[in-house]
């Protein structure tokens, strides 16, 4: 017997951000429970302003990154873990 779950989006949105900050070797990833249009919404505005981007994980964690050593940043959706042997 084996169950699916269902491909809709769940009641809260859940998306992966990679960070690359200037004179670092190391990026920062946070998983947040906001959605790719809020968070690209979040990043707009924070670099655009000049104002540092404050991010919340899932487990309630706040980040606050500087606008000005803010390299890159990569939104993404977080994917659905598989369990067991095949690509089914």
């Amino acid at each position: 017997m084996t169950t699916k779950k269902s491909s809709a989006k769940s009641d809260s949105a859940r998306s992966e951000i990679r960070i690359t900050v200037a004179d670092q070797n190391r990026e920062i990833s946070v998983e947040t429970a906001s959605d790719r249009d809020a968070i690209l919404a979040a990043v707009t505005k924070s670099l655009s302003t000049s104002e540092p981007l404050v991010l919340v994980d899932t487990r309630g964690r706040q980040y606050v990154i500087p606008a000005a050593k803010i390299s890159s940043v990569e939104i993404g959706d977080i994917s659905e873990r598989r369990v067991g042997f095949g690509g089914l």
